[in-house]
C-alpha cells in the first residue's frame, strides 16, 4: 500500500496570526477546525485542509500538552517545526503581485529539464514554502 498524496502539513508556531496571514496571501483560506483545547487554524485549498497551524501559547500550553504530550513539544530555536512544504499552483504572475503587495520576499527558480517554474518564500517561522508551476 504505497503513499498516495500529501494530506496536510502541520506547523507549530509562536507566530499564529502572522503565519495564518502568510498562507492566506498564498491563496489558502481559513476554515473549519475541530474544537481543540489549543489555538490554531486549518487552512484550505479548495475543500481540503492542507495546512494545520498549531499555536503554542507559552503562558498556557496545557491543552497542547494534553493532546500531543509534553515530550513531543520540542521547538527549534528561531524556526518552525517543518523545513519546507511544496504546493502545485497556477498563475504565478498573480501570486507574485500579491506577494509584492504584502511585502513578502520571494525567490524564483527554473528547473529547465523538468519544465518547472518555482517560487520560494519563508513563512514567519522560517518554514520554506515552495510553489510549483508545471508547464503543460
Amino acid at each position: 500500500m504505497p503513499l498516495d498524496k500529501l494530506d496536510h502539513c502541520s506547523i507549530r508556531t509562536l507566530k499564529l496570526a502572522e503565519t495564518k496571514d502568510f498562507f492566506e496571501a498564498l491563496g489558502l483560506r481559513d476554515g473549519a477546525r475541530p474544537p481543540f483545547d489549543f489555538p490554531g487554524h486549518w487552512l484550505y485549498a479548495g475543500e481540503d485542509p492542507v495546512v494545520h497551524l498549531v499555536g503554542i501559547d507559552p503562558d498556557n500550553p496545557d491543552g497542547l500538552y494534553d493532546y500531543l504530550g509534553k515530550e513531543d513539544l520540542e521547538f527549534p530555536e528561531g524556526g518552525g517545526a517543518v523545513d519546507h512544504v511544496a504546493f502545485r499552483a497556477s498563475d504565478p504572475e498573480a501570486l507574485k503581485k500579491i506577494l509584492g503587495q504584502r511585502g513578502i520576499e520571494y525567490r524564483e527558480r527554473v528547473v529547465p529539464d523538468l519544465k518547472l517554474f518555482q517560487i520560494f518564500a519563508e513563512d514567519p517561522n522560517g518554514v520554506t514554502v515552495e510553489i510549483n508551476y508545471w508547464e503543460s
